[in-house]
């Protein structure tokens, strides 16, 4: 990752209105500042090699707390929380990691097909995140932030427009 392009742990993208709900469907563009592929244990999956710069992961927040659960992502990526529930958590807590942005829907489950969109896009890392559905994976790499934000961007908003349809 070039020292432009340095995760900032600032900026949130929202598709849809921020009073629709406090759940729903969120993305987390994840940076990994290194020198070389990091391989991290990420629970059940084992091993993970991480060779991209940029990442994106796309989940859910449905349950208890809903979107504060990406306030705890954040604040595992920032090492002020330790605890590891889901796959993400295990590549949070990599010192190389930084959350760069969240783009969320609020209000829609369009977890599966935001994930989807980005798969035909980028590179998925195989079972990553989809434990519970269909999908080949939750999170995807890309070697280039601006077109893997635009790309999530794009895919919330329409997957949200056909969730409203």
């Amino acid at each position: 990752m070039s020292d432009d392009e340095a995760p900032t742990g600032s900026g949130t993208e929202i598709a849809g209105s921020a009073d629709e709900a406090d759940e729903g469907t969120y993305t987390l563009v994840v940076g990994l500042d290194r020198s070389g592929p990091v391989e991290i244990e990420v629970g059940a999956l084992g091993t993970v090699a991480f060779a991209a710069d940029w990442y994106a992961y796309t989940g859910s927040a449905f349950g208890p707390g809903g979107f504060a659960r990406v306030e705890r992502h954040r604040a595992l990526a920032a090492g002020e929380r330790d605890a590891r529930h889901w796959h993400v958590d295990y590549l949070l807590g990599h010192p190389a990691a930084a959350v760069e942005r969240v783009v969320r829907t609020p209000g829609r489950d369009v977890e599966c097909a935001v994930g989807r969109a980005l798969a035909a896009a980028f590179d998925p890392v195989p079972a990553f995140g989809a434990s519970d559905c269909d999908c080949d994976s939750h999170l995807m790499g890309a070697p280039n932030r601006e077109s893997l934000v635009t790309a999530v961007e794009q895919a919330h908003e329409r997957a949200a427009r056909v969730a409203r349809e």
